[in-house]
């Protein structure tokens, strides 16, 4: 059974800010959340700005917790503010509802955990999240 060990995660952040870097990205910050919302690892790339990782964690706690990963929060806030702004609440004011936070899934389906990457823009941040999460053989939902 597929699962999010500290090795994978680990690696899930080391081909994330691979991916940043051979694609010219600002600095970036990436955490690894197992299905539980609780933190497996996380680094901060020098000269990426201190406060990242209230956002990289917001990015991947809200994709784990509502099973949605940040493109779909992102939607669903602009069709429904109320909900993300209710479920925001309800976390303790913890979700940040833009890509950058991808669920993980093995190959039968299973959320095994998110990762949330900020840095970047949004869209460049979920992408070298999925890049991390493809690296160690998982699904990336975006």
């Amino acid at each position: 059974m597929a699962n999010l060990s500290l090795r994978r995660a680990r690696t899930i952040i080391r081909k994330a800010i691979e991916h940043g870097r051979a694609n010219d990205m600002k600095p970036l910050s990436v955490i690894v959340l197992d299905e539980g919302g609780n933190v497996q690892a996380f680094e901060r790339e020098d000269d990426a700005a201190p406060g990242r990782f209230q956002i990289a964690h917001g990015k991947a706690y809200g994709t784990v917790m509502l099973g949605m990963a940040g493109t779909a929060q992102m939607a669903r806030a602009e069709a429904q503010a109320y909900f993300i702004a209710a479920a925001n609440g309800a976390y303790g004011g913890n979700l940040i509802p833009v890509p950058g936070g991808v669920l993980v899934r093995d190959a039968k389906g299973r959320v095994l955990g998110a990762v949330g990457v900020t840095g970047d823009t949004s869209d460049n941040d979920a992408a070298a999240a999925k890049a991390g999460i493809e690296a160690v053989g998982l699904v990336a939902e975006i």
